[in-house]
């Protein structure tokens, strides 16, 4: 849990653990009932007034679901696809094919790990040139055959490293971004924990674009904003007040067509109650996104990102 965000809910927690190590003795197990309802409500609370910076901390929790078990929780034979055809694989971004309810569709997303060994040979959810090419290749393939695209962004960015950068990032982000809005079949994005600069935009321009309630979208991190700013990281808490990254904020403003309530606490807390909520909110996009012809797809979706460019002022001058 993010400490700043429950620290004050770690007594308690430590009375339950204590509590809960006696069974079957009555006074002690009403006990245990009482201070397991104080707990949900105080969490609730803390939860529905959390500040961006605090919902940047959940976005980022290690424990939070990602692409890989959204797959599993979602949609069912699901094969992976591997490399770009052009200079290898990237397992920082997973893309494949599945069933969605008995209907075929695509499936990609960022992906991150658990451990150190998983967070390393997923190089911490951020992908390189190959990332994104393989991403297209499916995406591609998913227009050919007409199958609807569903993308899962978690990423504090693209990698800015040396071997990216040799290899074309900017311009692997920028042609999947021409790509993908034209597009000929319907895309669903949701944005699951960061969605940090081009390198989640890159595969984030849908027909839908959806948050998690506890998510963040934004052109940079707090830190990184902070730093460019004020030359100090450590203002990254204000950077994040300022800057609107929140599902409420974008929301607000156009930007997101949804945001997907997450269980009180955040998704780690209950995965299983965030995807029936994702659930719902995917299968009722799909239907209406299909429903429509080929180029009132394509208009509407040049016609969304267009809107964004407009944005500017509105945001500026929001309170």
């Amino acid at each position: 849990m993010p400490e700043d965000v429950e620290a004050s809910l770690v007594p308690l927690q430590n009375r339950i653990e204590e509590l809960a190590g006696f069974p079957g003795d009555s006074a002690k197990e009403q006990e245990l009932r009482r201070l397991r309802e104080e707990l949900a409500e105080r969490r609730r609370r803390i939860y529905a007034s959390l500040t961006p910076w605090q919902k940047t901390q959940v976005a980022r929790h290690p424990n939070r679901p990602y692409t890989l078990d959204y797959v599993n929780a979602l949609f069912t034979e699901f094969t992976e696809l591997h490399g770009d055809r052009r200079f290898g694989d990237d397992p920082a971004l997973v893309a494949g094919f599945a069933r969605y309810k008995e209907r075929p569709v695509a499936v990609l997303g960022h992906q991150k790990g658990r451990d150190t060994k998983q967070k390393i040979y997923r190089n911490f959810g951020m992908p390189k040139p190959e990332g994104y090419r393989k991403a297209l290749r499916v995406m591609q393939l998913a227009a050919k055959f007409g199958r609807p695209v569903i993308s899962f962004v978690d990423t504090p960015g693209a990698y800015p490293g040396l071997d990216a950068e040799e290899r074309g990032q900017a311009e692997a982000i920028a042609f999947n971004l021409r790509e993908m809005a034209r597009l000929p079949t319907p895309i669903v994005v949701i944005v699951t924990g960061e969605g940090g600069s081009g390198g989640a935009l890159a595969v984030a321009v849908g027909d839908r674009v959806n948050m998690l309630e506890h998510s963040i979208y934004s052109v940079i991190s707090p830190e990184g904003c902070a730093s460019i700013l004020w030359r100090d990281s450590g203002r990254a808490e204000e950077a994040a007040t300022a800057m609107k990254i929140t599902a409420a904020d974008l929301a607000r403003f156009g930007i997101v067509d949804e945001v997907v309530p997450e269980p009180v606490g955040g998704a780690h807390l209950d995965p299983e109650a965030l995807f029936r909520s994702l659930d719902g909110i995917l299968e009722a996009q799909l239907r209406e996104l299909s429903a429509l012809p080929r180029e009132s797809l394509l208009e509407g979706r040049y016609e969304k990102f267009r809107r964004m460019a407009q944005l500017g002022a509105e945001f500026v001058e929001a309170p």
